[in-house]
């Protein structure tokens, strides 16, 4: 990947994209795809926001049946399938236990209707290009097979579980680079830490065009006009702040709604099934087996205020730990301090209506600014990385549509994404396990899950080099990746390497000399001063504090 505002020209394009989290990601693959010329731009780094903040999950919305979204509801299980297609080493078939109790909202009869209505809503859920991927029609279970799947399970009005199954993307950050990258493929421009500073527009008869933005370059410091037929707004929860800039206003009015969303990793809890239970205000949460740890989540919590200033808060927390703890299980009671890592993140919500944002829908909108009174401008609001590819086609078809730019037809979800060219995922894990027989089995999956095709250029760095070859973590994460990371992948700060081109600072703090040996390594290469160095230890010390 190559930043392209460190070489720009003055190019025009036909569409610029504000924002690189997977919806803008998403949107930039299909038009380039599509033979559009685009340009990408994102404040920060790629998928640093809402797109870091999943549950990791791509799925069909189970829940959303009770609001009677059967059209979203089918159309996130079509995607699903074509997500398992495009991306075969990010998105996988996983188990799924939910829960019954005596005390639920709805008798059993009722969850047993909702999920055989999901079989069939997912009706083509098996026509998937590798046999791995297929994935059988639920079933109930008794509560003596729930306690055997997890031994530690409330066991207080059990009644039974229903077990299914849908997926499970093992890194929501990379799986929003691949985009990135198939986008890139076909031609895109694209550059983080690109901060869209206002619009460029001209005065027409009937109302104003839009002609492109200005950005600020914050890696070379400087200012630049990128001129374009159409600008697309992705920005998710920053998306009214930037329609803001269209009359320069800096307001603390927010017209857009925003859900947060917060999850935190203790130690192991369960093994291989996700564990799905109802609290006591009737809400979901999930315990994932993630990385021989547990991950927790989530919440559905209206946040009010500005999104740059939004942190998870230790009053959040407790709400989510006091919950598991009330509804998971009889004995083992996760105390504050168990608490390994913790984030969080922000969701656009599209439904004005709807008090509890818990029951607000997951639905996006694609709208055109000229209500508004400005013409070539589009904003992107809601949606969820299992729809990310269909509403990038219908945002390109809509932009493409009202502005006569003759994109060609969609082939996003017949292709697979760069680095994701794997017919048979199991037999290419078995291929690359032998031929790098240095790393377990597992250490070796783990890889091939993170880079797909491109593990042999992350294994060749680190076969060359021995002082690469150090491992960090017991998945096989290691300092190559750290390379890696900076010469390919448009890492430019200690986060970007720690927290979203690897896992390696997902699972907590690793230790002060694992990461001074990363942050000296990322010095080398990057050319960062004492100074510069140091400042990138505290940050990213300061991310990894649990909130007191």
């Amino acid at each position: 990947m190559k930043r392209f505002l460190d070489n720009y020209n003055g190019e025009s394009y036909d569409v610029i994209i504000i924002g690189g989290g997977i919806s803008g990601a998403s949107v930039a693959y299909e038009a380039a795809s599509r033979g559009l010329k685009v340009a990408l731009v994102e404040k920060n780094d790629f998928a640093s926001a809402t797109s870091s903040a999943s549950s990791k999950m791509i799925h069909g919305g189970l829940r959303y049946l009770a609001q009677m979204e059967f059209k979203l509801v089918r159309e996130s299980l079509r995607e699903r399938r074509v997500m398992m297609n495009i991306a075969p080493n990010f998105v996988h078939p996983a188990p799924f236990l939910f829960s019954l109790y005596n005390n639920d909202k709805n008798p059993p009869v009722v969850y047993k209707t909702g999920m055989v209505l999901y079989d069939l809503l997912s009706f083509d859920k098996n026509i998937v290009w590798d046999k791995n991927k297929k994935m059988p029609n639920h079933k109930f279970i008794s509560k003596e097979e729930v306690v055997k799947l997890v031994p530690n399970a409330k066991k207080k009005g059990l009644l039974g579980g229903n077990l299914y199954y849908d997926c499970f993307s093992h890194s929501p950050e990379r799986l929003t680079l691949a985009f990135l990258k198939s986008a890139e493929h076909y031609g895109a421009n694209i550059a983080n830490y690109a901060e869209m500073t206002n619009f460029i527009f001209e005065q027409k008869p009937k109302g104003k065009k839009v002609m492109g933005i200005e950005v600020y370059d914050k890696i070379n410091d400087k200012n630049i006009e990128l001129k374009s037929k159409a600008v697309i707004n992705c920005a998710g929860p920053w998306a009214d702040i930037v329609l803001k800039k269209l009359e320069n206003k800096n307001s603390h009015e927010y017209s857009l709604r925003r859900s947060e969303g917060i999850h935190f990793l203790t130690k192991k809890l369960i093994d291989n099934y996700i564990f799905a239970g109802i609290d006591t205000n009737k809400k979901h949460f999930f315990l994932i087996p993630y990385r021989n740890h547990t991950l927790i989540g989530t919440t559905d919590k209206e946040f009010k205020g500005n999104p740059d200033n939004y942190k998870v808060t230790k009053e959040s927390l407790l709400e989510l730990l006091e919950t598991v703890n009330s509804s998971f299980s009889d004995t083992e009671k996760i105390e504050y301090s168990d608490i390994l890592f913790t984030y969080g993140g922000l969701r656009p919500l599209v439904e004005e209506q709807t008090e509890d944002v818990y029951n607000s829908s997951r639905k996006y909108e694609i709208t055109d600014e000229t209500k508004i009174g400005y013409y070539g401008l589009f904003t992107v609001e809601g949606g969820k990385y299992t729809t990310s590819r269909s509403l990038a086609e219908h945002v390109i078809d809509k932009v493409s549509k009202k502005l006569n730019l003759n994109a060609k037809s969609s082939i996003s979800k017949n292709i697979k994404l760069v680095e994701s060219d794997i017919d048979d995922i199991e037999a290419f894990v078995k291929e690359k396990a032998e031929k790098y027989n240095f790393l377990s089995n597992e250490q070796i999956r783990y890889l091939v899950y993170s880079y797909g095709t491109e593990i042999d250029d992350l294994m060749q760095l680190y076969s060359e080099n021995k002082d690469l070859q150090y491992l960090i973590t017991e998945d096989g994460e290691n300092l190559a990746q750290v390379v890696y990371a900076i010469r390919n992948e448009m890492a430019y700060v200690l986060s970007d390497i720690l927290f979203r081109r690897t896992g390696i600072g997902q699972l907590g703090h690793p230790g002060a000399e694992k990461l001074n040996k990363i942050a000296n390594l990322a010095s080398k290469e990057l050319h960062w001063s004492d100074q510069t160095l140091n400042e990138q230890i505290a940050k990213a010390e300061e991310r990894f504090k649990i909130p007191n």
